[in-house]
């Protein structure tokens, strides 16, 4: 069943731009899936969550450090480096947006770099060594090519996304209105092609995977220029997706991880 307008908003309200996701009674633990990354070190899957980052284990989700943030935007950017930012765990002394935060081992620290107390990204991607983040607080698209220092490149309202690989400047965002590209790096947009209306977005060098609103798995090799839907429907509603070599990883709003190894047309629940 396609997801309804109300409840696609309220999903990526939750875990994209919007407000912060509402209490659960487990909180304190591995709940409200923000993002999801795989470290090239290992290979291990990172969840970015409502308390914090943990990596999935044969034994279920384990925490990473000591953080207990509201990690939202999320985005590994190499060999044991991680982007971030969100909001302070209760109590920590720190402004109430954390701006852009970075780890340089695997999650078990962070350092400031830029925009504390001043941008919510609720979306973080990279390529080529430029940082995009969509702001919360004002909607904006921000870029940077140093971590330190943003240009506003443009307003957009988006669900999700998602950079090619290799041409930092072409960029794709799931809307309201449909899918949107950009070639300029985001300062101008124009809508793109897709088989349904999209939510989710991953671009690896496996081509450009997509959610659409109805649950399904599709890709395009070409950029958003072409589609084919690779699998089923996805099992629950969905919250984050990433892939790594020949296997897809998708989060949902209940806190599952999921993997397949066959473009979405099965689902293997990861120890939880």
């Amino acid at each position: 069943m396609a997801l309804g307008l109300a409840l696609l908003l309220a999903t990526l309200n939750g875990c994209g731009v919007g407000s912060p996701s509402p209490a659960t009674p487990h909180d304190e633990g591995f709940s409200h899936v923000h993002g999801l990354g795989v470290n090239p070190v290992d290979g291990d899957l990172y969840a970015a969550t409502h308390h914090g980052v943990f990596r999935m284990t044969d034994s279920g989700p384990a925490r990473v450090g000591e953080g207990r943030q509201d990690t939202m935007g999320f985005t590994v950017t190499g060999p044991n480096e991680f982007l971030a930012s969100g909001h302070p765990a209760p109590g920590d002394d720190a402004p109430p947006h954390l701006g852009l935060i970075q780890s340089t081992d695997a999650g078990r620290t962070w350092r400031t770099l830029s925009l504390a107390g001043k941008a919510d990204f609720h979306l973080l991607r990279e390529s080529g060594g430029m940082v995009y983040g969509l702001d919360s607080t004002s909607g904006a698209l921000l870029a940077s090519a140093d971590r330190s220092t943003w240009e506003r490149r443009s307003t957009i309202e988006a669900f999700d996304l998602a950079v090619d690989p290799t041409r930092a400047a072409t960029l794709v965002a799931t809307t309201e209105q449909g899918l949107q590209r950009s070639t300029d790096g985001g300062r101008t947009w124009s809508p793109a092609n897709s088989p349904a209306v999209l939510l989710l977005l991953h671009w690896s060098d496996r081509g450009l995977f997509a959610v659409t609103t109805d649950g399904r798995v599709v890709r395009s090799p070409d950029g958003a220029s072409t589609w084919s839907v690779t699998g089923g429907r996805v099992p629950g509603t969905p919250a984050a997706l990433t892939d790594h070599e020949d296997s897809l990883y998708l989060a949902t709003q209940d806190a599952r991880v999921l993997r397949s190894a066959d473009g979405g047309a099965t689902w293997q629940p990861l120890p939880s």
